[in-house]
């Protein structure tokens, strides 16, 4: 991979760590606001998102790292609505996963020769998908 490919690549990666771990900061947020009936079961997988959060943003570091670069200590500002009923919050999750999955789909553009680099992102990129697809269907209320 080139200098420049380099670079940039490595900013798009800074950018998506600091995605991830807001999803961290984001899913806990989410486990700790649901109520109701379905609380656990949803509160689970919520911390299992939040889970899933910190191993990509560890493996995302570990790339940049052997890219050559510095991980970004910055994390995305996640918004409070102050709507925490079941289905806005898993709206929210959508746009998040959407926007993740955009950005993922945003560095396979860059991988150039890296298939190290490409197989990582695929493989994100199909979890992003399945986490948008799993949404979806719980969004599915008929």
């Amino acid at each position: 991979m080139s200098t420049k490919e380099n670079k940039k690549v490595v900013s798009l990666l800074n950018e998506i760590i600091e995605m991830e771990i807001s999803g961290v900061v984001r899913y806990l947020h989410y486990a700790l606001m649901i109520k109701g009936p379905n609380r656990i079961p949803i509160v689970k997988w919520f911390h299992e998102q939040a889970n899933e959060g910190y191993q990509h943003a560890s493996l995302i570091g570990e790339k940049i790292t052997a890219l050559g670069g510095h991980p970004s200590l910055k994390v995305k500002p996640v918004p409070e609505t102050k709507t925490h009923k079941v289905l806005d919050i898993l709206k929210e999750s959508l746009d998040f996963e959407e926007a993740a999955l955009s950005k993922y789909k945003e560095v396979l553009k860059h991988c150039e020769d890296d298939v190290a680099l490409e197989e990582m992102i695929r493989g994100m990129i199909r979890l992003e998908t399945e986490h948008i697809e799993e949404v979806v269907k719980m969004l599915d209320t008929n």
